[in-house]
């Protein structure tokens, strides 16, 4: 993506973005299409984006595919990699070389399954908003090509545009409201986890397939994606009524179960 056609697709995702930003927007599905968007953007493998809880701790909240999903949530598990760094810091970590020693002695763990997944390089940039983070996106490429300053300063922009989304002030004017928007969007992500591994069983596909087939449902219905979620796991809703996927990919390995949400995390 060059030239004018590459700032127009720009222009449109901004315009997208703050299309979505109305009182009772859906911030899972708003997360999931920047992470898809800073694929297109800025010619990387996968994104994945991360947001912190009410008790500090770190979640998975949307990724671009479910390699980079398991990647992200494997980092959660080990406590390591660029993305916590991140987090902890408030400060991006760009162009990091997977394959260099220096990368697997700061993080063992992440380095070795980042290769075996097939990236050599990532880069992660803080969900800030002057000194608060809330979060972090995590970039990754299977090429060893840099980005370049523009690119940088681009998916710093992004991940910006992340964390107004989910601090807007009009809908999130005290801390309490903040952090009960929060500990909803990290709990209905676990219902919308199952929920992708019951309609890939159901369909024989892919997890990426089968979520992509129940994202497009949601949305040509007008359904927020946790809403819609509930329902299929209450079972009072007939999954027939998403139309399957096209079978062009081979059903992902079974991806590890989401820890059960809190009582103060589950959505009310």
């Amino acid at each position: 993506m060059i030239g004018m056609a590459r700032e127009q697709r720009l222009a449109e995702v901004f315009v997208e973005v703050a299309d979505s930003l109305v009182e009772d927007f859906d911030v899972i599905d708003l997360l999931q299409r920047l992470a898809t968007r800073c694929v297109e953007l800025l010619d990387v493998s996968a994104a994945g984006i991360l947001l912190v809880d009410a008790h500090g701790e770190l979640q998975i909240i949307a990724a671009s595919d479910e390699h980079a999903r398991l990647l992200e949530l494997f980092a959660l598990q080990h406590d390591q990699g660029p993305c916590v760094e991140c987090y902890r810091t408030g400060t991006a970590r760009t162009n990091i070389d997977l394959t260099r020693p220096e990368t697997t002695t700061a993080w063992p763990r992440f380095a070795g399954r980042a290769r075996e997944t097939g990236y050599v390089t990532t880069h992660a940039f803080p969900l800030r908003l002057r000194s608060r983070v809330v979060g972090a996106l995590n970039l990754f490429q299977t090429a060893p090509h840099r980005l370049g300053d523009a690119d940088i300063a681009l998916a710093q922009a992004l991940a910006d545009v992340a964390t107004i989304a989910i601090l807007q002030q009009r809908t999130l004017e005290q801390s309490h409201v903040e952090n009960s928007q929060l500990a909803t969007a990290l709990t209905s992500r676990i219902l919308i986890e199952q929920v992708k591994g019951v309609l890939a069983e159901r369909w024989n596909t892919s997890v990426d397939d089968a979520f992509a087939a129940f994202r497009s449902y949601a949305r040509s219905q007008h359904l927020r994606l946790a809403d819609l979620a509930a329902r299929i796991i209450a079972g009072d809703f007939d999954t027939a009524s998403i139309p399957a996927p096209a079978p062009t990919s081979a059903p992902e390995p079974s991806a590890p179960a989401p820890a059960p949400a809190s009582p103060e995390n589950r959505a009310g």
